[in-house]
Parts: C-alpha cells; sequence; structure tokens
C-alpha cells in the first residue's frame, strides 16, 4: 500500500524532471512573445507614406496631460460603476426572490418560475438590451440595467436556491419544531444561511455583471469604453487608439481586481461554516459562478440522497 501511495501520489525524478523542463519551455515562450508583443508595439509603422511613431513613443501619450481627457473617462467610470450599482442591487433582490419561488413546494408557483428563469439565462444579455431598449424605449442607461438585473438576479437565484438545498435538513426540522411554517423557516432560519454560503459566489458574479456593463456600447449608453474609445478617439484622433485602449484596460482590470480581492477575503471570512462555504471559496476565486452553482447542486442531491437511503 506504502508503495502504492509513493508511485500515485508522489512524482518519480522522471516525472519532476519533464515539469521542469516543460515550465522552463513555457516560460521561455510567454517571455518570447511578450517581448515580441513590446518590439512590435515600439517599432515605427508606414501609412499612407507617413512614418508613424511607435506606441511608446512619448507624442503618443500627450492627451493624458489634459484636463478634459480625464473628465470624459471620470465621467465614463462613474457611468460605468452607476448602472453595476443599481443593476447589482435589483439583481441581488430579484435573486431572492427567484430562489424562493423556485423552491417553493406550490407547483403552480415553481415550475412557471423555473420556465422564467430557462428563458432568461437562454437570452443573450446583448439581445435583452436591445430588445428593452426598441420594445420598452426605456433609454440607454435603464436598458442596460434592466437586462443585467433579469440576467444575473436569474444566475444569483440559482446560486441562493443551491444554498438552500445544501443545508442541513435539520435546520428545517428544527424550525418547525418550535412552530415555524414551512415559509417563515425558508425567510428566517434558512435563507440566511444560505446567503452567508453563497455570498462568494455572489460577489464573483457581480465581477461579472461590472463586465457586462461594458455591453452598453452597443445600445448607446456612455459608459467607460463608449467615454474612452469612441468618444475620445473621435475626438483625437487614431494617433491615441492604443493610449485609450491602455487607459481603459488598466481601469477596469484596477476595479475588477478589487472586486476579485474582495470576493476572496469575503471567502476567507465566511469559510469558518459549512463545507459548502469551502467551495464557495475556491468558485469566488478561480471557478465560474455557473460551474460553482453546478457543483452545489450536485451535492445537494448527494446529501438528499444519502438522506434517504439512510432512512
Amino acid at each position: 500500500m506504502s508503495s502504492a501511495n509513493v508511485l500515485f501520489d508522489a512524482p518519480g525524478p522522471r516525472a519532476r524532471r519533464a515539469s521542469l523542463i516543460g515550465s522552463i519551455i513555457a516560460g521561455v515562450l510567454i517571455l518570447g512573445a511578450v517581448v515580441w508583443l513590446v518590439f512590435t508595439l515600439a517599432a515605427e509603422r508606414q501609412s499612407g507614406g507617413i512614418t508613424l511613431p511607435g506606441m511608446f513613443d512619448s507624442s503618443r501619450w500627450e492627451a493624458l496631460a489634459q484636463q478634459r481627457f480625464w473628465e470624459i473617462v471620470g465621467e465614463g467610470v462613474m457611468a460605468t460603476l452607476a448602472a453595476a450599482a443599481i443593476a447589482a442591487v435589483g439583481a441581488i433582490a430579484l435573486g431572492m426572490a427567484f430562489s424562493l419561488m423556485r423552491s417553493s413546494e406550490i407547483a403552480w408557483v415553481r415550475i412557471p418560475t423555473a420556465w422564467l428563469i430557462e428563458f432568461l439565462r437562454g437570452m443573450p444579455v446583448l439581445l435583452m438590451m436591445l430588445f428593452i431598449l426598441l420594445v420598452a424605449s426605456t433609454g440607454a442607461f435603464w436598458a442596460v440595467v434592466v437586462a443585467l438585473v433579469l440576467y444575473n438576479g436569474t444566475l444569483i437565484g440559482e446560486a441562493l436556491r443551491a444554498g438552500l438545498a445544501s443545508l442541513p435538513r435539520g435546520q428545517r426540522e428544527a424550525a418547525l419544531s418550535v412552530g415555524m411554517g414551512v415559509f417563515q423557516s425558508k425567510i428566517l432560519v434558512e435563507f440566511p444561511q444560505a446567503f452567508r454560503q453563497m455570498l462568494p459566489i455572489i460577489v464573483a458574479q457581480l465581477v461579472v455583471l461590472l463586465k457586462d456593463t461594458s455591453l452598453g456600447y452597443i445600445v448607446g449608453y456612455h459608459e467607460l469604453i463608449r467615454s474612452t474609445m469612441n468618444q475620445l478617439s473621435a475626438a483625437l484622433g487614431n494617433r491615441y487608439l492604443f493610449t485609450l485602449f491602455a487607459v481603459t484596460l488598466v481601469i477596469y482590470l484596477v476595479i475588477n481586481l478589487s472586486l476579485s480581492w474582495f470576493a476572496r477575503w469575503l471567502s476567507r471570512r465566511t469559510s469558518s461554516g459549512y463545507g459548502s462555504s469551502r467551495k464557495a471559496k475556491r468558485a469566488a476565486g478561480d471557478v465560474d459562478p455557473d460551474q460553482a452553482i453546478l457543483v452545489a447542486k450536485a451535492n445537494a442531491a448527494a446529501r438528499e440522497s444519502e438522506t434517504n437511503s439512510g432512512r
């Protein structure tokens, strides 16, 4: 048994050597790609018989010294954050409602809710924005917000429903034993625990929501990308396209990485609960929220099967 453990658990000299060689080759390839990209961007280029400076030339970054440049960028950032904040609140509220309705014991509530959730999950967010804009004539801002609320609300609702399903059955039985009804047990006992367990996954989904605000560019909403790559590009000219791209990328990275860090911090703070909270921690840091929801559902189904077989 010990030899089998050594054979399958600890890599041998050849495996370690192969892993080291593979890591070195991969590192060299990545470094080569980075060097090629830097030299390509820094090289001068010809356009219409005119020699244009490289992307890192100081003349391509002069716009950063203009006050109006940062005012427009700031307006785009605030528009992005405003849409994301309102959509996040609405998505969480809608998700809570969907989770309760989807887990209802009343068939005429549960079944139509399941159909509606599957319809909203299967509809592309951009198509939903266009539909709301053209049919309801809400304007670009509310088209973006409502579409993000509907789509992300369904995913958050499924995450919360998976959290409810993964709770031990003793939670509801204890609530019922002290005189609570089924709905009262869900609201006062089960739902707070499910929300706490799935909170890192919900935060991770809100990161996705923030990135999806960039789709507002298509429907005419002046979020960050439209403010930089459209408005500023038209005002400054193509000379600053790479500068605008770099500024937009850095801003998105700072915002999204900050939210991702918050999700990981939150998962560590909540990892002292049930085991599924540790799964939520991994989901918040490394796994797509959709995949994490499927894992939680599978674990809940396995627990239910074990409980039924024990009886």
